[in-house]
């Protein structure tokens, strides 16, 4: 049991369906109560979506794991109502630093810009992050929660699924329209189907040590090649809460896992990496190896695979669990229009287009990580070395050196959603990019994405929302009304937009500055904060050619 963090175990409640009542038949089942399951049930539910949730352990995670989290993915909790927490117990970091041997040959910042709400990552033990997911689940009147309940066979039926579910009672079937697949790596229903997930294993094993220490080290990710305490490998630390130290130690594909693990011979690795007499105490130690592989296509009919469950990518870069969470971020909006059929099935289709090419990406960078961090060959290992050896006077050597290329959001730059530019924009808010984040004032807002997100949204920017004409406020009114609604929010300079519309006033300018606007630009936002048009100037009719494009409906 880890000294730092108590793990509570969640009550078995037995399911109705165990005693004699009618097959159950469900929305939506989410299979995986890890943080992408978690955020697909929450989100879903949010949006008033009945959804029951099935996991086959009775805790949280056991160990770490999952550590880094996003600037994107931070943004998407916000919006879900449960980063509060999150934030408060998380080590935020920006700046990551690399050497070779004893000598600095690169360094970043995740968040070059001022006046962003949130830092690039935070550093959180995936068991709390678990935890506060299940807080805010079950706040949740239309999620259930159902513990040690095994999915063990998975049925299509056409237009939904049916579940064999095995519980310590015993076991029952339930039928959904709709099941969402967090089940993680090895995933059950992955096999259930007969599916298959292609891509790459690594020859080579890390070292996992989660150490509880005090130390004075700069709340940044540093990591070394060929350092003094580990010759011709590789090594990282940073911090997470409650002053645990995540530390990796390469250790070569002739290693023996077992051995490895034990103490005894972890220990002296750790105490040849601080160099002094420092007191620490192990909390929690693995063995891994990684890979990287994806499924053809994340959905296979009524079954949408989310997560590790449809991709895996090395550790270097936190872009596991980042990515399967925006995998729900684009999946739920999408499958709740074509639920309330307000869009066809080929909306859900497009998961698997704009999240298979974020796979592709994260998979190219994890994939080229781990080849520069683990060369295969003398001549790669020449190589990069010479690479380190340079970067720490050259420049141009710098750009080569990677040591895991971190998160960043995918931008679905030639998705078929998207509407593309009629005019000329400057930045990097194209259509198919997320939103950028920046200070306002107003409704109740200290920054702009909190006024966006669930729903089709429309920015309109003008110097001052008091002046708005009646024709601009009848076209907003219209929209607001349309089948799919479209929800305006002014940004201005001052004044306040009449008849309710939310004002946002741009107290910095920085609005202004990321999306290129004048007077009059307009932007059309999908429900997870990702660009679909921008025009610059309000055309109704145009508006609605866009939201047709972005639901599938043209």
């Amino acid at each position: 049991m880890h000294s730092t963090y108590h793990y509570e175990k969640f009550e078995f409640v037995r399911p109705p369906e165990l005693d004699d009542a009618p097959c159950g038949r469900y929305p939506v089942v989410v299979v995986g109560a890890g943080p992408v399951g978690l955020t697909t049930a929450i989100d879903l539910a949010a949006r008033g979506t009945p959804v029951l949730l099935l996991d086959n352990d009775d805790t949280v995670s056991l160990g770490s794991r999952g550590v880094a989290y996003a600037k994107r993915t931070l943004e998407i909790f916000d919006r879900l109502g449960c980063s509060g927490p999150m934030m408060e117990k998380g080590v935020s970091w920006n700046v990551g630093r690399t050497f070779f041997d004893e000598t600095e040959v690169f360094n970043f910042n995740l968040s070059p810009e001022p006046d962003h709400h949130r830092p690039g990552m935070i550093n959180l033990q995936q068991y709390y992050l678990e935890e506060f997911l299940l807080r805010r689940a079950r706040e949740l009147p239309n999620l259930e929660i159902r513990f040690k309940n095994e999915v063990i066979a998975v049925v299509p039926q056409g237009h939904g699924v049916t579940l064999q579910v095995r519980t310590p009672a015993g076991d029952y079937t339930l039928d959904t329209e709709w099941l969402v697949a967090a089940d993680g790596a090895r995933s059950p229903i992955r096999t259930f189907l007969g599916l298959d997930i292609d891509g790459k294993i690594f020859k080579d094993r890390f070292l996992i040590a989660d150490v509880v220490m005090k130390a004075d080290y700069p709340t940044e990710r540093w990591f070394w090649f060929n350092p003094p305490f580990h010759r011709n490998q590789s090594a990282l630390v940073h911090r997470q809460a409650d002053n645990i130290w995540r530390i990796d130690f390469q250790l070569g594909w002739q290693a023996d896992p077992e051995e490895e693990k034990k103490p005894e011979n972890v220990v002296p690795r750790i105490k040849a990496m601080l160099g002094d007499d420092r007191e620490f105490e192990l909390e929690w130690v693995s063995i891994y190896t990684f890979q990287c592989r994806r499924m053809g296509s994340f959905n296979h009919g009524r079954v949408l695979f989310v997560g590790d469950s449809a991709h895996q990518v090395s550790p270097f870069g936190g872009r596991g669990a980042n990515s399967g969470i925006q995998d729900a971020d684009n999946l739920v909006w999408k499958l709740k229009l074509v639920m309330d059929g307000k869009a066809p099935s080929a909306l859900v289709d497009t998961y698997t287009e704009e999240r298979g090419l974020a796979a592709d990406d994260n998979i190219r960078n994890s994939t080229r990580s781990t080849d520069f961090i683990t060369p295969k060959s003398n001549i790669s290992k020449t190589f990069r070395d010479a690479v380190l050896a340079l970067a720490a006077e050259q420049p141009f050597a710098r750009a080569l050196v990677n040591s895991g290329r971190l998160s960043v959001p995918t931008i679905q730059i030639d998705s078929r959603l998207n509407t593309p530019d009629s005019s000329a924009f400057a930045g990097n808010m194209v259509p198919g990019a997320p939103m950028a984040d920046a200070p306002v004032t107003g409704g109740g807002h200290a920054w702009l994405l909190g006024a966006f997100g669930n729903r089709f949204a429309m920015l309109l920017f003008t110097k001052d929302a008091s002046a708005l004409d009646a024709a601009t406020v009848r076209a907003l009114a219209e929209l607001s009304d349309a089948p799919i609604p479209v929800d305006a929010v002014v940004v201005a300079e001052g004044g306040s937009a009449p008849s309710g519309i939310p004002t946002l006033i741009d107290v910095k300018g920085r609005v202004r500055e990321r999306y290129d606007l004048a007077p009059g630009s307009v932007y059309l936002m999908r429900p997870d904060q990702h660009v679909a048009a921008r025009w610059r100037e309000l055309d109704p009719v145009k508006v609605r050619r866009a939201i047709a494009r972005a639901t599938c409906n043209d």
